[in-house]
């Protein structure tokens, strides 16, 4: 027997979003029947996952009720729900499952793939290399020259300022939500009104961070050779956006385009990325719910934290793929004129008595993203738009791998727990 998921109360004990006491158990029961103590079947909504990107408050990942000591259930699944002895209860093994697996993608998201991050940009950046890096074999090949000749703080370059470029973004849209009537999250039933106005967020907020995206673009390019280790702090994100912003600081090139000219690239940038990640991500959680209509068997309680996940990584794959091209017009932009030394993706040469990268300066002179998209297509053809996409296969490859292995390990271990409480 399987429990429904209505839209709003129905007198099973399920609660929405809304409710303040929504993610509580309730059992199910009628009213003024006395209680069941050894049959009692439990309504669960699965707590919330650090790091998944929900389309809107009303839509979550499905259920997956467990019937407590019913004939035919699996023993795992069967048991689910039934405290350890000795142990903590079901309901904060599910959140600690639940945490697990977000804690440990966000941490491969921003920190582990950190390396094919940086390793993209400079080549989208890098028009003078012979080598496109369109496959992870070749990116993983200069990732291993730069890291033999520059240490590994060279993969990590930037990472500062990457979270303090999102903490901006997550700032900038709460606030823009709050003093205007574009809504920050789509209600269940949306109009075209609200999806526009909820799309005009997403641009403005681009455009709010584009000055620090800028110089956070920078320390992430920018070689370790000529970097001054004791000039830079954490915080130089924000001061070379506000310099950036302001007009101020030290001069420029010429060739520095106003922030105005990237406007455009920018809010274009972040409105298809997220409505081909939305998209893409609502797509498969609906494959996901068909699917288990037609499945008989019980699931794990474990699963039903990991479809959210692996939706918002095929959601981000698919958007970043679709949107390499204008990523790569939008860097070239925001490098150009701004004097900065990068490391030549083509691999190591030897200098002087020791073997180091060689390094390039970025000398664009592109007058604008028209002018941008055409000079990439004349001079570099097609593919010049997807310059480090090995670097991009890479990053998802490594998230991917990473969460199914917590996923495994997690269910692993879950499992030996419940055969020890069927020992006892």
């Amino acid at each position: 027997m399987a429990s429904k998921r209505p839209d709003s109360f129905d007198g099973l004990g399920y609660r929405g979003r809304d409710d303040p006491l929504y993610g509580a158990s309730y059992p199910v029961r009628s009213a003024g029947a006395p209680a069941e103590p050894q049959h009692h079947h439990w309504v669960t909504t699965p707590p919330d996952i650090p790091g998944s990107r929900n389309l809107h408050p009303g839509e979550r990942t499905p259920q997956y009720d467990e019937l407590l000591g019913e004939q035919g259930g699996s023993g795992v699944t069967a048991g689910w729900d039934a405290a350890l002895p000795g142990g903590p209860p079901a309901e904060q093994l599910n959140r600690f499952a639940g945490f697990g697996i977000g804690l440990v993608s966000l941490f491969t998201e921003n920190v582990l793939a950190h390396p094919c991050i940086v390793l993209r940009r400079q080549c989208q950046v890098n028009y003078h290399a012979s080598c496109y890096h369109l496959t992870p074999f070749s990116a993983v090949a200069v990732i291993y020259a730069i890291t033999k000749a520059q240490g590994p703080k060279a993969l990590w370059k930037g990472m500062g300022s990457t979270f303090i470029v999102h903490g901006i973004t997550l700032g900038a849209e709460g606030i823009i939500s709050e003093f205007t009537a574009l809504p920050r999250e789509l209600p269940h039933r949306w109009s075209w009104k609200q999806l526009a106005g909820h799309l005009l967020l997403k641009g403005l907020t681009a455009v709010v961070a584009l000055p620090f995206y800028c110089a956070s673009l920078i320390e992430t390019v920018q070689s370790e050779i000529v970097r001054d280790d004791s000039s830079s702090g954490l915080l130089d994100c924000v001061r070379e956006g506000l310099t950036r912003l302001l007009g101020v600081g030290a001069p420029h090139s010429r060739r520095l385009l106003p922030l105005s000219s990237l406007l455009l690239p920018a809010a274009l940038h972040a409105i298809l990325r997220y409505a081909i990640a939305a998209s893409v991500q609502r797509a498969a959680l609906w494959l996901h719910q068909q699917g288990r209509k037609h499945r008989a068997d019980p699931s794990n309680p474990l699963d039903a934290y990991f479809p959210e996940l692996a939706a918002a990584w095929a959601g981000s794959l698919v958007a970043d793929m679709m949107v390499f091209p204008l990523e790569t017009t939008l860097h070239r932009l925001s490098l150009q004129g701004t004097r900065t030394i990068i490391d030549a993706t083509d691999g190591v040469v030897v200098t002087g008595s020791g073997g180091s990268p060689l390094v390039l300066p970025v000398n664009t002179q592109y007058d604008g993203f028209f002018e941008c998209l055409h000079a990439i297509r004349r001079r570099e053809g097609g593919s010049g738009f997807y310059r480090g996409f090995g670097a991009l296969v890479a990053q998802y490859a490594l998230h991917g791998h990473v969460s199914v292995m917590t996923l495994t390990f997690l269910r692993l271990s879950f499992l030996q727990m419940f055969r020890h409480r069927n020992q006892l």
